[in-house]
């Protein structure tokens, strides 16, 4: 695994602000960590990073321990942080080269015009940073963090500031560099994390409430709403009778959006039902719920 978390608290004072919380990520992955502000995530991947020590836990990236082995593992690493820090006297291409020797890159006049050209700073290489929009400070931002070719990629609200063409192309990014690398970000925007992430970890309060694939958090197979229409008006108490059905609301005389908290596939019942009762389907259509409707639930 390149990410490992295990047992991870930190505390300040007596208030924990992560609680014991485990996960792994995995090479090729891209993980979306949501939460409420204050929730814990920029805290966790502060301690991921070494930015900040874990009061508790261990944490490991490509195999090595964060606190005992800090240099090698930040080699490993490309982080863009929440406030993303800048200096913003300098020149696009100068503040390049300057991380780049940092991290010691080879060849690093070539490394800073790919990275200028990956990222969509062509027009802008040339200006102080100080003179640059929000949107492009970001992209500065995060060609700073993947200038090393890192093995693992921490993304803090990576698209913060960015039009809608510009989210496009970062987003398309992301998931370029995730084919070949880890990826773990922070994001409030939820069809941000449906358009890129593979996986979703949600952390409320310090804690891990869900882990799993967006459409597997999506789909609950305890509760279920069906679309359902009809080729001529039905009555809704009789769709009440459905067996587990538990509400029916009427759309239209032939529309109805039906609901049940029992297991099963909800459209096969429907559809014996109305074969029962001489009824004609048109439409049978599960209604999942948003990601962010999971995520109100889970953290509200």
């Amino acid at each position: 695994m390149s990410i490992e978390v295990t047992h991870l608290s930190k505390f300040y004072g007596e208030q924990a602000a992560v609680n014991d919380i485990s996960f792994s990520v995995g090479k090729g992955e891209i993980v979306g960590f949501l939460g409420p502000n204050g929730a814990g995530k920029s805290t966790t991947m502060k301690i991921i990073t070494g930015f900040i020590p874990a009061s508790q836990g261990l944490v490991k990236v490509c195999g090595m321990s964060v606190e005992e082995q800090s240099l090698e593992t930040r080699r490993k690493i490309g982080y863009l942080p929440e406030n993303n820090p800048l200096y913003l006297d300098m020149y696009v291409k100068e503040y390049l080269e300057f991380v780049g020797k940092i991290y010691k890159v080879d060849k690093l006049s070539n490394r800073v015009k790919e990275m200028i050209n990956l990222v969509g700073l062509d027009v802008e290489q040339n200006k102080k940073i100080g003179m640059l929009s929000k949107g492009y400070r970001q992209r500065v931002g995060l060609a700073q963090a993947i200038i090393h070719d890192p093995e693992v990629l921490i993304l803090d609200e990576p698209t913060s500031g960015l039009d809608p063409n510009q989210l496009v192309d970062i987003r398309q990014l992301i998931r370029t560099i995730g084919k070949e690398k880890t990826v773990m970000l922070s994001t409030h925007i939820m069809q941000e994390v449906e358009a890129i992430c593979d996986r979703v970890i949600i952390i409320k309060r310090g804690s891990i409430v869900a882990d799993n694939i967006a459409s597997e958090l999506q789909y609950d197979a305890g509760h279920q709403v069906v679309f359902a229409e009809f080729d001529s008006p039905v009555s809704r108490n009789l769709l009440m009778k459905i067996n587990g059905v538990s509400k029916v609301e009427k759309v239209t005389d032939t529309r109805f959006l039906i609901e049940s908290l029992t297991e099963g596939d909800l459209r096969k019942t429907i559809a014996q039902f109305a074969q029962t009762n001489n009824l004609l389907v048109i439409t049978l259509r599960t209604e999942e719920k948003s990601l962010e409707e999971v995520f109100k639930e889970l953290t509200t």
